[in-house]
């Protein structure tokens, strides 16, 4: 192994963006049916359907309604 290594010609990770985090939550049971039923539907295993809603919603700038 050398003492030394030489970064100056290396670059940033491209993936660092797509990095995932496991997170616990507690969704209403109507919640997740809706999202195992379009798993079902589309063969696209649930977490990541739910993944996808959420990063539209970040991308799209939707924000939360109280009333």
């Amino acid at each position: 192994m050398r003492e030394e290594y030489d970064f100056s010609d290396s670059r940033p990770n491209p993936y660092i963006e797509r990095l995932r985090k496991p997170v616990t939550m507690n969704l209403d049971i109507a919640n997740i049916d809706y999202f195992k039923a379009e798993s079902a539907r589309t063969g696209v295993p649930y977490q990541v359907i739910i993944n996808m809603y959420l990063t539209e919603c970040r991308e799209q700038g939707k924000h939360l309604a109280f009333a």
